[in-house]
């Protein structure tokens, strides 16, 4: 709802609420499937169970009418054909556990995990500074007193895609941080990615605002 002074309400904490729902991996089901059902097997059990997943996919490929299962049966069968060659090695029993290429799959399902965590967690921080940023703009306290920080740049471009009319007075701000190389701007290299990650009108205001202080 907007008012006639142009005022927005806060968003909040919206950011995951905008983030895409992940998609089903079938095919990784499908192996997660096959290694709880071949936990504890022989060469021989495996490879019988390999043979019922063989026959299941050929059954499978004449019905023209299947189910899409989204990969999810030809990845089973080709973890049976894995699983039976590394214990045509090893004799069994089958353990997944021990298994390393699965230990690698989970070490890596790990890592996307944490780093998605990281990213979520860094889109609050932008969007609680935005809110903070916005605020006070809004009660005319924002000036030379508040210091830049890094990630300031995304807070105002989040501030932007909310058409936040408040985002006219961080660009005030952020040009003279910029001019006076006061707070994060202090560093060469804040100021050369600034460079990159403000817009160009921010950009040329600092720019007049360095010129006019020589």
């Amino acid at each position: 709802m907007n008012t006639s002074d142009g005022w927005r309400p806060r968003r909040g904490r919206v950011p995951d609420a905008r983030a895409p729902r992940t998609s089903i991996d079938y095919a990784k089901v499908g192996r997660s499937a096959v290694r709880r059902r071949a936990r504890g097997m022989t060469h021989t059990e495996a490879a019988a169970g390999l043979e019922r997943a063989e026959l299941d996919a050929h059954l499978s490929r004449r019905d023209e009418s299947a189910f899409d299962d989204g990969g999810r049966r030809e990845a089973e069968l080709a973890e049976w054909q894995r699983i039976v060659q590394l214990l045509a090695a090893t004799g069994g029993p089958y353990d997944p556990d021990t298994d390393i290429v699965v230990q690698e799959e989970l070490a890596e399902d790990r890592r996307r995990e944490e780093a998605e965590q990281q990213r979520r967690q860094e889109q609050q921080q932008t969007a609680d500074r935005a809110d903070e940023l916005a605020d006070l703009a809004g009660a005319g306290r924002l000036d030379r007193t508040v210091a830049i920080r890094s990630g300031d740049e995304a807070a105002r471009e989040l501030l932007a895609d909310r058409n936040d009319y408040r985002v006219e007075a961080v660009d005030d701000w952020l040009a003279r941080a910029l001019a006076d190389h006061s707070g994060h701007y202090a560093a060469p290299d804040a100021r050369t990615a600034a460079v990159g990650s403000l817009p160009v009108p921010v950009r040329a205001q600092a720019a007049l605002l360095a010129a006019l202080e020589i």
